[in-house]
């Protein structure tokens, strides 16, 4: 009888002969982070478009939707794991991106399989693509971690081999679709370049994100240099708070479908998991706003043609939940056929919930939000209005009075909430096509770009 096939033991395979460099906890969980980051901002996007596999353990190491629809994963996740309970929970990799987002249409395009202690919790990601490949994994006992990394050709073959076996022996159709998939890929073009590349803009990378304790020291006159140390703070502090949220996300998801309960329990659950998800999307706007930082113009070649109204359409009950349970109304007036503008999809997303958030936090109980959309010549207008109960008229947004607490952040007493500054606000909004003003007459008012049909189809 042969014998069983784990995810430990193909990491045990391949660390052999590597040359070890042990570091703590902390640091091993930092490294696998911002790998993470490195392979889907520098290799992935460039890699992606012609399709690919992926296999990862125990949860999807993705965080960006076009990865997970694009590439067919498998995935290896445990059943009811105590993750409060268990040492190696803070090493698992960043996860926001469920099996199903109902709300954000968003297409599971993997096959979740049952992982087993034998597998072990060690995180494990395996990417296949026509020209870019590699494994990623963390090995090691606690405080003698090795961030484990191979790319030659002779690891990846062992590693599909060894994963179509393990697929193979737990799930027979599981394991002929991930054989033809591999078989569709056609031969692989192996790029040996690309661990001379990795370390470097990891090392980098991991000194980005490094806490500098002698700020005032070295750059106190520099208030360009302090602005920037501070916004690489707040984004691996972002990083950190989403992680947990996330994973308490997965244990809500995971006990609402195993266990009865009444409809008391259930709805609280339900709740706990929307105000997670608020989170999570809140601190993923302030890490983009931080990545902003320091640039005096932001780029716009990621910006394409999307279809305003129909994201207010899709995210209208997403809204409608966030404002109910404050009180809040909303009332969206749009007209028919409006013309496509020119963003970023995702990332307006949650730029049009952070603006929602922000100015509505003020508002009493009974009020009602009124988001206006209106063409104003070459631009698409977009008014926030607001109705009070026993008013009919619109009133006008009032401006925030908060206090900015370093290059990203306001801070508003009244309220008693963190929110982006009007700064990062506006510098956002700037990466991704629109322009925002607020005035006493018109209130809070953006604008977008029209999309040249002409122009942009040459």
């Amino acid at each position: 009888m042969k014998s069983q096939i784990t995810i430990k033991k193909i990491q045990e395979l391949l660390i052999k002969g590597v040359q070890t460099i042990y570091v703590d906890d902390d640091t091993s969980r930092r490294m696998w982070w911002a790998s993470l980051e490195v392979i889907q901002k520098d290799f992935l996007p460039q890699n992606y478009k012609q399709g690919g596999i992926w296999v990862a353990s125990p949860l999807p190491a993705f965080n960006d939707k076009k990865f997970l629809n694009q590439l067919h994963g498998w995935l290896w996740s445990p059943e009811g794991f105590p993750y409060f309970q268990n040492e190696n929970a803070g090493f698992l990799p960043v996860n926001n991106s469920e099996k199903i987002k109902k709300d954000f249409d968003l297409v599971s395009n993997y096959k979740v399989l049952n992982l087993s202690q034998e597998d072990g919790y060690e995180p494990f990601l395996m990417i296949i693509t026509p020209n870019f490949q590699c494994v990623l994994s963390i090995v090691g006992e606690k405080d003698k971690k090795i961030l484990l990394m191979k790319c030659d050709e002779e690891s990846l073959k062992l590693s599909i081999e060894l994963m179509h076996a393990k697929l193979n022996q737990e799930n027979y159709e599981e394991g002929v679709k991930f054989r033809n998939a591999i078989n569709n890929l056609g031969n692989l073009n192996i790029n040996n370049q690309f661990e001379k590349l990795f370390w470097p803009i990891l090392s980098a990378k991991l000194a980005n994100i490094t806490p500098n304790h002698n700020i005032h020291n070295s750059v106190k006159n520099d208030v360009n240099n302090v602005q920037i140390t501070e916004a690489k703070l707040l984004r691996a502090i972002s990083h950190e708070v989403r992680t947990p949220l996330a994973t308490i996300r997965t244990l809500i998801s995971s006990t609402l479908k195993k266990y009865k309960m009444d409809e008391s329990m259930r709805n609280r659950l339900i709740q706990i998991d929307n105000e997670c998800n608020e989170q999570i999307d809140r601190f993923g706007l302030i890490f983009n706003a931080a990545e902003l930082v320091g640039n005096e113009l932001p780029s716009l070649n990621n910006l394409a043609k999307i279809n305003l109204a129909e994201i207010f359409k899709k995210l209208a009950p997403l809204w409608n939940k966030q404002l109910n349970r404050r009180g809040i109304s909303l009332k969206i007036d749009i007209p028919k056929q409006l013309p496509q503008i020119l963003s970023d999809s995702e990332k307006l997303e949650l730029m049009l919930r952070g603006l929602i958030d922000k100015n509505t936090r003020g508002l009493k109980e009974g009020s009602t939000l009124i988001l206006e959309l209106r063409p104003a010549g070459q631009k698409l207008k977009l008014q926030l209005k607001v109705q009070k109960l026993d008013n009919n008229q619109k009133e006008i947004l009032k401006k925030d009075n908060g206090s900015d607490i370093g290059p990203v952040l306001n801070w508003n007493p009244q309220t008693g909430s963190l929110q982006l500054s009007q700064n990062a606000t506006q510098k956002l909004l700037a990466s991704l096509g629109g322009h925002v003003t607020q005035r006493r007459d018109t209130g809070l008012t953006v604008f977008f770009p029209i999309s040249d049909s002409k122009s942009n189809d040459n």
